[in-house]
Parts: structure tokens; C-alpha cells; sequence
């Protein structure tokens, strides 16, 4: 009987042994949505400070997840901060600066590799919603770099004939199915429900079929113009602004509701990020970035440094709170490592943050991450606490008169800094500069970014870089 209970023991050891590894080895094949807005500022969510209204289903993602506190894009402006995302390297290595317009003749190259490209190498069904940005010409689409299914627009929602300050610079606002342009100025009032619907329509289409699935849900909101859908205007108590966030915390609840009643919550990594800062000069349709200094077309804080939440259940602790730098070219090398999908043979500059986003490690990959801004300008770099500013002119709404109701406040462009170290643990508003007292860190710091330099290049310093690719150009 002692040898029956004994044999029956060792086989209930062993069967939870089995039923723990397996819990903690991820699924080679997880779905994976990609939640990216624009223009976002750091404290425009509630478990980052919001508190004009509520955004309630962010912050179940925040509290059943994984919150960044220092999560970065490498440059605050429209283009360049999804080539970084999309590629997993900066996005000046890429040639992709600013953003591009409808006059633009250049976007991503067809041998850089995107993240559609990446999913589709594992049997993926892709799709993106909402807006592309690395060019508007057909080579440049993403149904030719990875994407089954787009719907959405190109570029900017304010490239349309009713700029506020310049409607005669811009052209028909087109919308598009696939490749094929099926209408111009479209309604944005429509345009978060309708991305977020096909979104969760994708979804469930994946499912019955037994596919898994890639989706970049990526919305034009908070950009200005901003609208809301006539069903959730005037939800927020806090003006349009407030609207508009509580909109895109609706659609990041359906995308969460789609997966959950499909039963495949522990199979499904949820990401929510911004492509930058707020749009400081449009005041009231502006966000915030709280007790960061600047916003977006800067590489100070509050330009470069967003909101970052991914929910796994099963895989990433609840609750978890990681101050660890981190930034979106890390998400590349992080998701093909999820896949078991091959990196690109060209160089990248993302690494693995995996190690960050489970809490196994508080360690981060890189000795230093590289803000740029301005066609290649170096502008700034974290490494660990110390941020080091470069000398370099910026746009700055300090003493200025802000925006209302869509119309712009007026820049002051002749800001300037020179050298300056900050420590972002004691000084999140960068308002010290600590150079004098840490000449040592400064020489460290200089030295990286010289390397850097001599990599991707410099415009203010006139150094080209060596390993900087072209961007895809349309034949003339």
C-alpha cells in the first residue's frame, strides 16, 4: 500500500513538473496587436497621471501587465518614429526623416523588413488599420511589405484641403482599401470606430480559420484635426481632447473583449505605445507630457519619452512597473524572438527587452539609446539615469501663447541648449544641468555618441555615417 502511495505521489510530482514548464514556455505562435497612436502625451492615460477623465480599459491593461515608465521612440515625429517601430532600427539608419507628405517621392525600402514581413515568415495573416507613414506611392504600401489587409491613409490626417493655417499646400486627403484609393477626405469622425471594428473583424476572421494573427492597429487620433464618432462625443466631461482619448480607450477595449471571448487571452500580447509627444502648440486639442519638459519635434522628455503598456496573461506579471529605458526599436527583435522568426541579415538596433517585460531582468540591453530629430541631426542620448543634450537649436511653446479650439499657437523655433547632462532619476523635467559637477560622464557619454556619429551620421556635425542605407525612391 506504502509503494501504491508512494508510485502515485511521484506521478502527481510529475504531472504538475510538466504542467509548469509548459506554463512557462510561451507559444511559438502568439497572436500579437499592436496598438499605436499619434501624438499621445505621457500623462494623457490614467495610470500615468490622467485625471481629467478616465481611461478605464488602458488601465486594466496596465494593472493585468506590464506599465514602462521610460519608454522611448529615437524620433519624435510622425515617419520616422513608425519606420523605427515597424523595422526595429533607428529610423535615420533607414533614411526615413520627418514626415512624409503627399509630394514626397521616397518611403521604406523593399529590403528592409517590416514586422508584416516578420509575422508573415511564420504564417501570419497581417493587417494594418489607420495610418501607414513611410510613403504613399504603391512599392511603398504595406500590402507590399507584409500586410494581407490596410485599410486607412497614408500620411498625416491634417494633409487635407482644411489645414487650419495652410489649406492651399495640401491636396485630397485619400483613404485606402489594399492598393486601390476608394475615396478622398473621408470622414475622420468615423475614422477610430471604423479602424477599431475592421481591426476585430480581422481578428475573428484569424480565429475561424485557425490562423495566427498580426495586427497593427494604428490610429490617427489624437493628431489634429481631432474628431470623435457621434456615439462617444461628449463621453469624456473633458472637452474634445478628452473625447478623442476615451475613443481610442473604447477601441482598445474591443480589441481586448475580441480576444477574450474568443478564449485566447494567455495566446494573445497586446501592446499600447505612442509614436511621440503631445502637439504642444495646439493647446486645448493638445495632450500632456505632465512633468516632462517640451513635446513632440523635440528630444528632450516630453517629445521623445511615451506611454507604454503590453498585457499577456500568463506570460507577463500583473502589475508589473518597469523604470528600465526601453524603446520601440526594441520591439522587433523582441517579437521575432516570441515567433522563433529569423532577424533580418541587415544590421538593427533593437535588442530583446523580453528579460524587461517579464520582470526576470531590471537590466537593459543597451549601453545607450539615441535621440535623433531634423534629417539626421543628433540631438540627444540616454544611457542608464544620465541624459546628455547636444547643442542644437528646437521649436519650444515656453512663453508662448497656445492654441485653441484647432488652431495653433505660434512656436518659438530660436530655443537653444549646449551641452548639458541631466539626471532623469532626480530631475524628470531636465532642469539640471549637471555637466560641471560630472565632466567624467560627460567624456563617456561624448564617446558614445561619436561612435554613434561615425555609424548613422550627424547633419549638425556634417558626418554621413557608414552604415546608413537609402530610403526606397519612385522612378522619374
Amino acid at each position: 500500500m506504502k509503494h501504491l502511495l508512494f508510485l502515485t505521489f511521484l506521478v502527481c510530482l510529475l504531472a504538475a513538473c510538466q504542467e509548469s514548464q509548459t506554463a512557462e514556455v510561451p507559444s511559438a505562435t502568439p497572436n500579437v496587436v499592436i496598438v499605436f497612436v499619434d501624438d499621445m502625451g505621457y500623462a494623457d492615460i490614467g495610470s500615468y497621471g490622467a485625471t481629467a477623465y478616465t481611461t478605464p480599459h488602458l488601465d486594466r491593461m496596465a494593472r493585468e501587465g506590464v506599465r514602462f515608465t521610460d519608454f522611448y521612440v529615437s524620433q519624435a515625429v510622425c515617419s520616422a518614429s513608425r519606420a523605427a517601430l515597424l523595422t526595429g532600427t533607428y529610423s535615420n539608419r533607414i533614411g526615413i526623416h520627418g514626415a512624409l507628405g503627399p509630394s514626397a517621392k521616397h518611403g521604406i525600402h523593399e529590403d528592409e523588413v517590416t514586422l508584416g514581413e516578420l509575422f508573415k515568415s511564420k504564417g501570419y495573416a497581417t493587417a494594418i488599420y489607420g495610418k501607414w507613414h513611410l510613403g504613399h506611392h504603391p512599392e511603398f504600401l504595406p500590402t507590399r511589405h507584409g500586410f494581407d489587409d490596410y485599410y486607412g491613409i497614408p500620411y498625416s490626417n491634417d494633409m487635407w484641403p482644411y489645414h487650419p493655417e495652410n489649406p492651399e499646400a495640401w491636396g485630397d486627403l485619400p483613404t485606402f482599401e489594399g492598393e486601390e484609393i476608394i475615396g478622398y477626405n473621408t470622414d475622420q469622425t468615423r475614422f477610430t470606430t471604423d479602424f477599431t471594428n475592421r481591426a476585430v473583424a480581422f481578428i475573428e476572421q484569424s480565429i475561424a480559420q485557425g490562423t495566427p494573427f498580426f495586427v497593427y492597429l494604428a490610429h490617427p487620433m489624437p493628431h489634429v484635426p481631432l474628431f470623435v464618432s457621434s456615439e462617444r462625443e461628449g463621453h469624456s466631461g473633458a472637452g474634445l481632447y478628452g473625447d478623442v482619448i476615451k475613443e481610442i480607450d473604447w477601441s482598445v477595449g474591443q480589441v481586448l473583449e475580441a480576444v477574450q471571448k474568443a478564449g485566447l487571452d494567455d495566446e494573445t500580447l497586446v501592446i499600447f505605445t505612442s509614436d511621440n509627444g503631445p502637439w504642444l502648440s495646439y493647446g486645448n486639442h493638445a495632450g500632456s507630457a505632465g512633468p516632462l519638459r517640451e513635446g513632440k519635434g523635440t528630444a528632450w522628455e516630453g517629445g521623445v519619452r511615451v506611454p507604454f503598456i503590453a498585457r499577456w496573461p500568463g506570460r507577463i506579471p500583473e502589475g508589473l512597473e518597469v523604470s528600465t529605458p526601453a524603446m520601440t526599436i526594441d520591439l522587433f527583435p523582441t517579437l521575432a524572438e516570441r515567433i522563433e522568426a529569423a532577424l533580418p541579415d541587415h544590421p538593427i538596433d533593437g535588442k530583446s527587452i523580453w528579460p524587461l517585460l517579464t520582470g526576470e531582468s531590471t537590466t537593459s540591453p543597451h549601453g545607450a539609446y539615441f535621440f535623433y530629430y531634423r534629417q539626421n541631426e543628433l540631438h540627444a542620448l540616454r544611457s542608464g539615469k544620465w541624459k546628455l543634450q547636444l547643442p542644437h537649436t528646437y521649436r519650444s511653446m515656453v512663453g508662448r501663447e497656445p492654441g485653441k479650439d484647432g488652431i495653433p499657437g505660434k512656436y518659438d523655433y530660436s530655443a537653444e541648449t549646449g551641452l548639458a547632462l541631466y539626471d532623469l532619476d532626480t530631475d524628470i523635467g531636465e532642469v539640471n544641468d549637471l555637466s560641471e559637477q560630472h565632466p567624467e560622464v560627460v567624456e563617456r557619454l561624448m564617446q558614445m555618441v561619436e561612435a554613434k556619429r561615425a555609424e548613422l551620421g550627424d547633419k549638425l556635425t556634417g558626418v554621413t555615417g557608414t552604415g546608413v542605407r537609402e530610403p526606397g525612391r519612385i522612378s522619374e
